[in-house]
């Protein structure tokens, strides 16, 4: 719902249902008959259910194509693992050249060392199915990047997003967010957390050490030391509380000539900002972002690839009421987790188990909980502080019970 912040909905959502084909042998051989099937047994490819938000900003552009796209890059990237991800030993370390992965056994990938190969090391290290799921995602998100800096003059993509994805494939979530958007899992009453929000004050150290390592990026106008206030230039040559990036504690130092620089990360909480400009630091587009009044590119700082998470659902029992809340910061920038979930209770405790439609009942009720009424002095919430002022988008998912939802 477009909750006043702008003339225009920034926020968008996808849901999908996405089957991943395996690619084409190199010699253009056709699959053999065992592996003609569409199904995860039959080996030619597998399905993987999609849900995910964009939180735009500065236009909506980025947001429209990565609710187009990122489902088919996380589609693209997965094609290679195919057979890998079905065959329960480990995955290989490295794929044979121009060899269909279904002619010869997984097991056999790393068999014996040719003579003339390179000594490895005595010990590998063991890759999990798990992680190349995670990396696929990774890469997704990276590439989906990449498209929108190169279309962005020809489509039009004017800003960027946060992006939060929750991917079900074999069993398992993974829950990727790069940006201030944030996912839960109410199982049972317990309150799960499935991501956590990147801002100018979570990815302090980050932001610094690049800073740190390529001062240029600063453009001689900010330090990416940390001060708990601007520094006067009366103030030069006392001793002021500091922090760099190795820091989590603070420090005195000497203030020197280079400290009145305006500092990298400034502000606190939702205010805090890096280079005065923007108050996220995962994210896709802003490619041509800058700071004002500057030819200072604000993207080095800005990353695209999210952090992921995984939940394994065939490790619970999961009932009706158990489920995934997915939402933009709209939400939860007026409503904690413990008020979701309990607003998640209550609605869901009002329908029928086996009602499919609750759990829209759910996510609406999340939505005009945040948006407030409207009364006299602006939008406000049941105990009257203000309403979100943000787009705010809501999915929520159930995890199991009658119609067996999983």
């Amino acid at each position: 719902i477009n909750a006043g912040k702008s003339q225009h909905n920034e926020d968008q959502a996808c849901c999908e249902v996405v089957f991943v084909e395996r690619r084409p042998s190199p010699r253009g051989r056709l699959p053999s008959r065992e592996g003609s099937g569409e199904l995860n047994g039959d080996r030619k490819g597998f399905y993987f259910h999609y849900w995910a938000l964009f939180d735009g900003h500065a236009g909506s552009g980025a947001a429209v194509m990565a609710s187009k796209r990122l489902h088919l890059h996380i589609c693209e990237q997965l094609r290679d693992l195919v057979d890998v991800l079905q065959d329960p030993s480990p995955p290989p370390i490295c794929l044979p050249h121009n060899v269909e992965p279904s002619r010869v056994s997984l097991a056999e990938y790393d068999g014996e060392v040719p003579n003339d190969a390179a000594p490895r090391f005595h010990l590998e290290k063991a890759v999990s199915h798990e992680s190349l799921v995670i990396g696929a995602i990774e890469n997704a998100f990276k590439n989906m990047d990449d498209q929108i800096e190169r279309e962005r003059v020809s489509q039009r993509l004017a800003g960027g997003c946060c992006a939060l994805a929750a991917i079900y494939l074999m069993g398992k979530f993974y829950v990727a967010n790069a940006g201030d958007s944030r996912a839960i899992i109410i199982r049972n009453g317990e309150i799960i957390p499935m991501s956590r929000e990147f801002t100018p004050e979570t990815e302090r150290q980050r932001l610094q050490f690049l800073a740190f390592l390529k001062p240029e990026l600063l453009g001689k106008e900010f330090t990416h030391l940390e001060f708990p206030r601007r520094i006067q230039p009366k103030e030069l040559g006392k001793k002021m509380l500091y922090r760099d990036q190795n820091m989590n504690g603070w420090a005195y130092k000497k203030i020197e000539e280079d400290d009145l620089k305006f500092p990298l990360i400034y502000g606190e909480g939702k205010k805090a900002r890096v280079m005065a400009t923007i108050g996220v630091t995962r994210g896709l587009g802003d490619h041509d972002l800058k700071v004002f009044s500057s030819n200072i590119h604000i993207k080095p700082f800005l990353s695209c690839f999210p952090e992921v998470r995984v939940y394994d659902l065939t490790q619970y029992e999961h009932c009706p009421d158990d489920v995934l809340v997915l939402g933009t910061d709209g939400l939860w920038d007026v409503t904690n987790d413990k008020e979701v979930a309990g607003a998640v209770m209550e609605v869901l405790t009002s329908y029928e188990p086996n009602d499919p439609c609750r759990y829209t009942m759910v996510a609406q009720e999340l939505v005009m909980r945040s948006r407030g009424v409207l009364k006299e002095r602006g939008w406000r919430l049941a105990n009257d502080k203000l309403g979100s002022g943000d787009d705010i988008s809501v999915f929520v998912i159930p995890l199991g019970g009658p119609g067996n939802y999983t």
